[in-house]
């Protein structure tokens, strides 16, 4: 039977080196000097998923057992202590890997008197014991409600639609005595321009001005124009692997050969996705800016990360009660006081059959 982790391998080896060569040595990381009140916060919301996601688990399987894994320490810089954990924690990645945040247990291999977080066990003296998960989870946080999103997105691509078909009739019967004379090209697209093509369909546009009649079939083609990038223009929340971190969850999984996935929690839903898929897809570059995009993140120091529409993954809870959240003031050794939002409670709703589906075993 072949390993997941050669199974890897090979999908690696069809992977562009422009993107992520595997073969050469991981960038040394900067060890941040300040931590601002944003970062906490964005700290504190993941922190919330990976509990949620933790919690909903352990209180709803006889089967499976999750078991908090990731680096977990609540030191940021500034605080002491800060710079030796840092160091540990980049020591540890070229060592083992990255962890992921959780890993799942069949009961049977549940060590309870490890308990259900061994985040700060030593990876030396842990490392049979994570060999016998079944999956690794990193999770991931964005702070939206994705059903509300969709919503709006759905609404601008249903009035941008209705208004460019309209425009689009008014041109087709009242100008296209001009477009014959100035761009004739013009008329067969927009003679295909419906609810479908829209998606796809482009033209230059040409600005004209020296009749009233022109000035506004300029005007209307620039309107359809605009319409049409508005529609065009990717309206997805998404799955949001860092490309830097394929490379240390690369090596996590070359140490212990366990699967890897990425779970994205939304305050409303949450969508999974294996680590397996997503060097799938970055291995076929034909699919990329339809079934994944590659951009500079600017809410993440511009990192460049993968974003996978998140309906493109696995389903994994269709509802989440959102956390109660406070606020907290943090005193740092030199004074500097940072005020930032806390989470807790709230409850992930899963989908049995979309879970035991992507992890491959019965919740």
């Amino acid at each position: 039977m072949t390993k997941y982790k050669d199974i890897i391998n090979d999908i690696c080896k069809n992977i562009h080196t422009g993107l992520i060569d595997f073969d050469e040595p991981r960038s040394e990381a900067s060890m941040p000097t300040q931590a601002s009140s944003e970062f906490i916060t964005n700290k504190q919301q993941g922190d919330w998923a990976e509990d949620v996601i933790f919690r909903a688990i352990n209180e709803n399987s006889d089967n499976i057992v999750a078991v908090r894994y990731g680096k977990s320490d609540d030191l940021v810089a500034g605080d002491v202590g800060f710079e030796q954990f840092f160091n540990d924690y980049q020591n540890e990645l070229d060592t083992i890997g990255k962890r992921p945040d959780i890993l799942l247990f069949n009961v049977r291999d549940f060590d309870e008197q490890l308990g259900y977080d061994i985040s700060s066990q030593k990876s030396s003296d842990i490392g049979e014991y994570v060999s016998k998960a079944i999956a690794g989870i990193e999770v991931r946080s964005s702070a939206f409600l994705i059903n509300k999103y969709t919503e709006e997105a759905n609404r601008v691509v249903r009035e941008n639609t209705e208004r460019a078909i309209e425009l689009k009739r008014e041109v087709l019967l009242n100008y296209v005595d001009l477009l014959r004379q100035k761009r004739p090209e013009l008329i067969d697209i927009l003679q295909q321009l419906n609810e479908t093509t829209v998606r796809t369909l482009d033209y230059r546009v040409t600005s004209w001005r020296s009749s009233q009649r022109l000035q506004e079939l300029s005007s209307k083609l620039s309107e359809i124009k605009k319409c049409i990038k508005a529609i065009q223009k990717r309206n997805t929340l998404s799955i949001t692997p860092k490309v830097e971190d394929l490379k240390v969850v690369h090596k996590w999984i070359m140490t212990y050969n366990v699967p890897h996935f990425y779970v994205q929690v939304f305050f409303d839903r949450i969508y999974g996705v294996s680590f397996k898929h997503i060097l799938e897809l970055v291995s076929n570059p034909e699919l990329e800016d339809d079934k994944y995009f590659i951009e500079q993140d600017t809410k993440n120091q511009n990192k460049t990360t993968i974003k996978i529409p998140s309906q493109d993954g696995v389903c994994l809870a269709q509802a989440v009660t959102e956390p109660n959240h406070h606020s907290v003031r943090k005193e740092l050794n030199k004074g500097r006081l940072l005020f930032y939002v806390k989470f807790d409670g709230g409850e992930a709703f899963l989908d049995k059959h979309n879970f035991d589906s992507l992890f491959c075993c019965s919740l």
